[in-house]
């Protein structure tokens, strides 16, 4: 019912619901969390949706509202179902604070795993400077419109990522076709993906849905003519500003692939031409 109750008080929006965190009584700065099998990507919960579980318990429990800089390690993959969430304030100052905090679960022989561990500063999006200096520019790519949704994919695109239409149904995915060829068993081998990237349900982005963007797209592996899982075993993610409403433009590099590791370079644009989010991860390559 305490979940049921969270949910209803945060809105309409699907990721919002999903990523509703319930205080526990009598321990302070501890959540409960039922993880959905809505955010699954073959067989376990997708790490971009995870960081956003724990940015957002991390909102409840330090006095700034927007991560700016957030690290996580994956120790082992989460499944949907219930989960509890330990924060701890490691420092609070007057522009930012320091927390870190852990998603546990509960094995099949009933002992608690945990599952990934995060550290992050927390600050006011809003209260930033507003110069910018900067030699990035977005990503050339066409359109929303002439970019390739997985409604026109054609049935040979889930080859590679079985069982993950569940997470698909709640993006509004458009690749840039340059970067789609995996799909149809054509990569450009570049280790490159781009696209339009919302939410299903029109909610806007901010800053903890920019924790789901950067790594919401199909892997770089998949450009690089590798398929299966591509878990992430350690994930940093920089917050830039506060996104403008509409789709974001999401880009994507992977430079080396090395001792069965890859890294992917993410950059997130708004409809303004702003850089709001940067992360690097790095990630294992598919042994399939």
């Amino acid at each position: 019912m305490a979940f049921a109750a969270a949910r209803a008080a945060i809105g309409d929006s699907e990721f919002d619901r999903d990523t509703a965190v319930v205080a526990r009584p009598g321990e302070p700065g501890t959540y409960d969390i039922d993880l959905s099998p809505g955010w699954v990507i073959i067989s376990a919960v997708n790490g971009g949706y995870l960081l956003a579980v724990l940015g957002r318990a991390l909102r409840e429990a330090l006095p700034h509202p927007d991560p700016i800089t957030i690290t996580a390690h994956y120790l082992t993959a989460s499944q949907p179902g219930p989960a509890v969430i330990r924060t701890q304030t490691v420092r609070s100052g007057r522009t930012m604070s320091t927390g870190q905090a852990s998603l546990f679960q509960t094995d099949e022989q009933g002992g608690e795993v945990e599952r990934i561990r995060v550290i992050a500063g927390y600050a006011d999006l809003g209260a930033l400077p507003d110069d910018v200096r900067t030699s990035a520019r977005p990503p050339r790519m066409p359109s929303y419109e002439e970019c390739v949704s997985t409604d026109d994919a054609p049935p040979p695109a889930t080859g590679p990522i079985p069982g993950s239409t569940a997470i698909l149904d709640r993006l509004d995915l458009r690749l840039d076709p340059a970067t789609a060829g995996w799909a149809v068993g054509a990569p450009s081998g570049a280790g490159d993906m781009r696209g339009w990237l919302g939410l299903a349900d029109g909610r806007d982005h901010d800053a903890l849905s920019l924790l789901l963007a950067v790594d919401a797209l199909p892997p770089t592996a998949f450009d690089l003519g590798l398929k299966g899982w591509t878990p992430t075993l350690e994930l940093t993610v920089h917050i830039r500003c506060r996104p403008a409403p509409g789709p974001l433009r999401v880009a994507v590099t992977t430079r080396n692939l090395a001792g069965g590791l890859l890294e992917e370079d993410t950059q997130a644009w708004d409809s303004h031409d702003r850089l709001v989010a940067q992360s690097r991860q790095l990630a294992r390559a598919p042994r399939g």
